[in-house]
């Protein structure tokens, strides 16, 4: 009754409109992970990414093994 709530495993997402992507700037090196909607090219960020780790977290958040850099 009073345990710790189970998260789900993957959040999901909607993938037959949104891709997972990773939005770089060529000035500043600053990355920010979101999904890339493929009808409309409308960026949703979702986190900024600071390093290694935060990167990994998003990948296992969402259960992706690969995203794909745009700038």
């Amino acid at each position: 009754m009073f345990g710790k709530r189970k998260r789900p495993a993957t959040e999901a997402y909607d993938r037959e409109n949104w891709r997972p992507v990773l939005k770089c700037s060529i000035c500043n090196g600053e990355q920010v992970a979101g999904f890339l909607n493929v009808h409309t090219g409308a960026f949703r960020e979702e986190e900024l990414i600071r390093g290694a780790e935060d990167l990994s977290s998003f990948k296992r958040r969402y259960g992706i093994e690969e995203l794909e850099k745009i700038y």
